[in-house]
């Protein structure tokens, strides 16, 4: 059984910055994914992701953008690569909202946080957002919240980055190896595969939609499985108003709608077309049993609900959809903690649709608290405990 100091399983977005700052650190450590990442099959894929300052499902979260913005900037002064655009992002919302992005109170929420941490923004009324943007429709009692230094990342290209910095510091990886369990002791942790055995003083545990097949009902309960629909759509006319200079990143609580709708500018020119897509709570799944095609339905669909009443200049032509995964809790906040029943086991769980964002700090925490360290933010918001209150 060969030993590590510590063994990351998954590594996506959490797992992947783990493994980098472990490295980092000069731990001997071990990276485990039952893919070859970045891959197409979970949570981290689709080109975009979203990133803002100012996070409005909770202050918490804030500190956390931070300082991940300015690790997303040191990965890319390493690497040279682009891994980080802030081209601006937008958020629009109104009293008469019918649709809201992931908690209550997210646009005043986003509001109160900008103006608790000194995050430069604007709030726009529905004629300076058409005058700015006049591809967005918005109705007459809409108002904008826009943050200058929100855009988006490339997360294939973050994954990537973290995977081949942690290899050149030290880290081993095993690609397309399947954690079959894993054993915690007082003394250790134990880790089986369909290739071997593996011991480590620590394991976390960043398994995204696979985490809760590999933690027990107990805990498992805790974490729902959504498959998510994204679609490129083609543009009609000039690209330049979708251009990432002339068109923010956008999330839209709708009106008349049970779901809202966020999206990205052009971000390879017009022959990529525009990414927008929306979220979906009802229809849970698994990582194992997800229907990956998206279908014929369903992009005439989308288009017709959630893009064409909403944002001109956009062509019914899609050039592109794929399916992800949104591994959500019920208060759509994030996991980082200890193993109820072992101490040595780091459970790490940021998705819930808005995790991207804040891997490298999250990764650093991970890295600090697996060899004895303490974690620069309060990682308490993000217990387990808290859902205490509905295990009856």
């Amino acid at each position: 059984m060969r030993r590590f100091h510590t063994i990351v399983l998954g590594l996506g977005a959490m797992g992947s910055a783990a493994l980098y700052h472990l490295a980092k650190k000069g731990v001997r450590a071990l990276g485990l994914d039952r893919f070859s990442p970045p891959h197409p099959f979970g949570s981290t894929h689709g080109d975009t992701r979203v990133t803002r300052l100012a996070i409005g499902e909770g202050e918490q979260y804030t500190p956390l953008a931070l300082r991940s913005h300015e690790l997303w900037r040191e990965l890319e002064r390493e690497t040279g690569k682009t891994l980080l655009t802030t081209n601006g992002g937008l958020i629009i919302s109104s009293s008469a909202r019918t649709s809201r992005t992931h908690v209550e109170n997210f646009f005043q929420n986003t509001l109160a946080a900008a103006r608790k941490f000194g995050i430069a923004h604007e709030v726009l009324d529905a004629q300076e957002i058409r005058r700015r943007f006049p591809q967005f429709n918005v109705a007459d009692d809409e108002r904008g919240y826009l943050e200058k230094e929100a855009g988006f990342l490339r997360p294939e290209a973050c994954v990537a980055a973290h995977l081949t910095q942690a290899e050149r510091s030290g880290a081993e990886i095993h690609r397309n190896e399947n954690v079959l369990t894993f054993h915690g002791s007082a003394t250790g942790v134990s880790v089986t595969t369909d290739r071997g055995a593996y011991a480590a003083e620590t394991l976390i545990v960043a398994a995204g939609a696979w985490l809760p097949g590999l933690i027990g009902e107990q805990l498992a309960r805790h974490f729902t499985v959504y498959r998510q629909t994204l679609f490129w759509f083609d543009i009609e006319g000039a690209v330049a108003p979708f251009l990432p200079e002339r068109c923010p990143i956008f999330i839209w609580e709708l009106q008349r709608r049970k779901q809202g709708i966020y999206g990205f500018p052009a971000i390879d020119g017009a022959g990529g077309g525009v990414k927008i897509a929306t979220e979906q709570y009802e229809d849970a799944t698994s990582a194992d049993a997800v229907r990956r095609n998206v279908t014929a339905d369903e992009i005439r669909a989308m288009y017709a609900d959630y893009v064409v009443p909403y944002i001109s200049g956009v062509a019914d032509k899609c050039l592109k959809a794929v399916t992800c995964l949104y591994t959500v809790t019920p208060d759509f906040g994030f996991v980082i903690d200890r193993h109820p029943q072992c101490e040595r086991v780091l459970l790490v769980s940021p998705c819930s649709g808005h995790g991207f964002k804040h891997s490298p700090a999250i990764g650093e925490a991970l890295a600090e608290l697996s060899t004895g360290g303490a974690a620069r933010f309060d990682l308490a918001p993000f217990a387990l405990k808290r859902f205490a209150r509905t295990d009856g």
